[in-house]
This record gives C-alpha cells, structure tokens and sequence, in this order.
C-alpha cells in the first residue's frame, strides 16, 4: 500500500510540495531506487536466514521510517519539507520495505510443489494491486482532507500490523518426505547459482523491461488522466482502483489456469504482445485527441477505460513470471532469484518516472505511451526466447495428439 498508493496521491503531491513534474518523477523514482538497492541483500539474507526473520525486522523498521516521515516530511500550512527530506524519506522505506519480496516469495517455493506455486505465488503477487487499490481509493482521500502526516503514520500502523501478522502466521515448513519426481524436479536447479545463470538473467531483464509500462500508469497515469483528460478525483481513484483490482483478480486466475494447464511461457508471450498493442492503441487515441485536452465526453470516457484495460493487462504476468524464474532457480536459492528480478524491476520503477517528464517536454504523452509499447515488446523475447515458443507450441500439439487418440 505504500510503494502502490503513495504514488496515487501525485497530483495532490506535487500540490503540497510545490513540485513541477520533474521533481514529482524523481521523488516518486526514489522509492523505487531504494527498494532495487536493498533487494539483492535482502534475498541472499532471506536464503540464509529464512523468511521470518528478514520479514519482521523490514516490516518493524519501515514502520519507523514512515513516523519519521509523518514527523519530519510532511507539509503543512506553515512549513513546507525541503525536497530532500521527502526524497530522503521515501528512500529509506524503500530500501527497508524491499524486504517483504524475495522473503514471502521463498515462502511459496518452501511450502507448495509444483502443480501449485503457480497460483500460490499470484496470488502472493496480488499484495502489490490489492495495496495499491486500497491505496488508491483511501490515500488521496486521507491526503486531501487529513494531509500527509496522518497518510504516512496509517502506512506505518499498517506495517506494524504486517509485522505482526508475520509474527504469528510466516514459519518455516515441517520436513516432510518429498516425492521422487518433485526431487527430480528442483534436483538439478537447486545447485546452481541464480547469479550466474544466462536463463535467469533474461526472464529478470524481461521481467523489469515489462515493468516499464506498469510503472508508466501507476506514477503518472493520475497525472495523464487529470492534465490531458480533464478527469476529476472521482474519476482518477474509480481508473486506478479498477486497474488495481482487475490486475489482482487476473493475477490470481492467470496462476491457477497456468498450472493446469502448463503454459506459462505461452501465457507470458500473450501478455506481452497484447499490452504492446494497447499501449500503442492509447498513444492512437492522444494523437486523435490532439495536441490539447480531450474535451469531447466521449473521447475522455475512451481514454479512461483504455488506460485501466492496459494497466489490467500489463499488471497481469507477475505471478507466472515469478513462478517460473523461481522454479528455474530452484527453492533452495528462490531468495536470491526473487531479490535479483526485484532489483531489475525496481531499477526501472525508479527510471520510468524520471524519463517521462522528459519524454512529454520532447514529444508529449503519445511517445510515453509508444515507448510503453516498445518496451512491451522487448521484454517478449527475454521472457520467452523464440525455441521455448516453439516447444510450447510443440508439447501443446503432442498433448491435443494424445488427448485425441
């Protein structure tokens, strides 16, 4: 809820700190940064020490840090913060609040076998729209009648309730016999080091690649919708909290149909390609709108379901690509493969809302969304390198061959 709602709040943001969209971009970036420093670390420790205690100790100090924002980098009436006291701030939950990812991603691989991670990890991966719908529909209400203050001390009680959920529900599983085939399975991977395997690199390049667009709609898409579209508050929350909630509910369904069915890098490839055709789709319709405000009601309803329909879309694939980075790497070294995909998306978290404010002052918000496009369509081959294409293809038209006969 703080690293997906706080950005909800950015045009209130950039009212409160007196901020120009440059300086929104890299305070909104710096999350991000920090959460793409710390998480390597905090999965080799996860690795090492287990989920629990990587958890309660990131939980209980990003607490801190949020009163400490609540106290020091909030404005009010009489005082506005120095940009580096909220840059600093949001730094620092960052490279504390990294901690929850590679941690509950181990937990998955640690408790559940194969036929079941898939739909285990989405829905783990339905944490980050989950907060950040919620976040959507609360913080800007918080922000606007409360102010920051009392919205960072809510995010800290929050984490300190994570923190003792963590407490009372994260162990360690019981050792139990394990099948021969799921031996088998996690044998070979289990030795090798994720940080120097090829296969691994290219799905956490792909991986933050495909983030790219995510972070475009999640840091600037209240902005877009209420510079470019005229959309009020009302409209921008119903946008955002529906982006959220649909990228959750298709989280959650794309985990459990891939593994019955055992297609997540086809999956993978669908996603990519689709979110690359929307995106392109919505830098269309800006350039249809014109170069002005899209005053036309219909023209701002078209933009508002398109810009939710993509940011569902490319929200999407989290879990299966987790899943199947994971399961490459094996349970015992999942810590470590989950910490080096969070760096590569966090990495991009921190870069797309530094580089759109200078991609509107070159061209304006139809090459945001075309660069969001190509990312798309980067990251397809990265996930999905074109001979696993062909064997999916292949062990799909052996299945149907079987079936048949």
């Amino acid at each position: 809820m703080a690293f997906s709602g706080i950005p909800m709040t950015a045009v209130l943001m950039r009212t409160g700190y007196r901020l120009d969209n440059a300086a929104l971009g890299l305070v909104l970036g710096l999350m991000g940064l920090g959460i793409a420093i710390s998480e390597l670390p905090w999965g080799m420790l996860t690795d090492r020490w287990g989920d629990r205690p990587v958890l309660l100790t990131g939980l209980g100090s990003t607490a801190l840090a949020l009163v400490a924002m609540a106290l020091w980098a909030a404005p009010s009436a009489q005082h506005i913060p120095d940009l580096a006291w909220l840059g600093a701030g949001l730094l620092l939950v960052g490279l504390l609040g990294g901690s929850v990812n590679g941690a509950s991603g181990r937990a998955v691989m640690t408790w559940f076998d194969s036929s079941e991670r898939g739909f285990a990890m989405s829905i783990r991966q339905t944490a980050v729209p989950l907060g950040g719908g919620v976040g959507a529909l609360v913080l800007p209400y918080v922000a606007l009648h409360f102010g920051f203050a009392v919205l960072y001390g809510l995010l800290a009680a929050l984490c300190a309730l994570s923190a003792v959920m963590g407490w009372a529900w994260v162990h360690e599983p019981p050792v139990v016999q394990r099948s021969d085939a799921r031996v088998a399975e996690s044998a070979p991977a289990s030795h090798i080091n994720p940080l120097r395997n090829r296969r691994v690199w290219r799905i956490v390049l792909g991986i933050g690649i495909l983030c790219a667009p995510q972070f475009a709609v999640l840091s600037f898409g209240t902005v877009f919708l209420n510079d470019f579209g005229h959309a009020g508050l009302a409209t921008i929350t119903a946008t955002m909290v529906f982006t959220q909630v649909g990228a959750m509910v298709v989280r959650v369904w794309s985990g459990r149909w891939t593994d019955r069915r055992r297609n997540r890098p086809a999956y993978l490839r669908a996603c990519s390609a689709l979110s690359a055709l929307l995106f392109a789709g919505l830098a269309a319709l800006v350039m249809v709108a014109g170069t002005h405000a899209a005053d036309p009601l219909a023209m701002r309803i078209a933009l508002v379901g398109l810009l939710g329909v993509s940011g569902v879309c490319v929200s999407a694939w989290h879990g299966v690509a987790y899943t199947e980075l994971a399961t490459l790497a094996g349970a015992a070294r999942a810590g470590t493969a989950l910490g080096m995909a969070n760096t590569s998306v966090f990495l991009v978290c921190f870069v797309t809302p530094l580089a759109i404010p200078h991609l509107l002052t070159l061209q304006g918000w139809p090459v945001v969304w075309l660069a969001a496009s190509g990312c798309a369509l980067v990251a397809m081959p990265l996930l999905v390198p074109p001979a696993a294409a062909t064997a999916v293809k292949n062990t799909a038209v052996k299945t149907e061959w079987r079936r048949s006969t």
